[in-house]
């Protein structure tokens, strides 16, 4: 049990880190069986409330697409059922501190895309562009999501408020 509860100390734990980390101490199944149940007795190992902090930890630091989010949680041992219960909803639930998180997917994007930009104007040429958009994807956006975002910000670094083909990426349709 010791082992747990410092295991908990530094952040929330989902109950397959906390299996993993009591296997790893050598504890018998029936300690590791028992102390689990205890501890989600009492509130401290909850795969739910886990989700829900580690989506709002990646909304205020570091944005991610919904795909990059799931399999994240799904490498720390967060069931498919618990995912799939929230899929459809937002998973960070709204800050108590006042602090507004991003509503959308779209506005994690848009998020994502101005802190790597850092104040920068949103670049001319294509291959830049192409670059942005291939950053935004590897952050787990769709390209719909991605493309959106990155004609929205051409639009607002503009002047003229539009560029032709402001995300350099083509879309399927045409």
């Amino acid at each position: 049990m010791e082992i747990a509860v410092r295991f908990l100390g530094t952040r929330p734990r989902t109950r397959w880190e906390l299996e993993r980390r009591l296997r790893k101490a050598a504890a018998s199944d029936e300690v590791i069986a028992d102390t689990l149940d205890r501890l989600a007795a009492m509130g401290y190992v909850d795969d739910l409330a886990f989700t829900r902090w580690w989506a709002e930890q990646r909304d205020r630091h570091a944005p991610r697409g919904r795909r990059m989010l799931e399999a994240e949680l799904r490498q720390r041992g967060v069931p498919r059922d618990v995912l799939e219960e929230l899929r459809g909803t937002e998973l960070a639930e709204p800050a108590l501190d006042g602090e507004a998180l991003p509503a959308s997917e779209s506005e994690r994007a848009r998020i994502a895309l101005n802190r790597h930009l850092r104040g920068r104007a949103v670049p001319d040429e294509a291959r830049a562009r192409q670059r942005l958009g291939a950053f935004l994807i590897r952050r787990g956006f769709d390209p719909d999501t991605v493309r959106s975002a990155l004609r929205t910000a051409a639009a607002e670094s503009t002047p003229g408020g539009s560029t032709p083909d402001p995300d350099g990426l083509q879309d399927e349709g045409t």
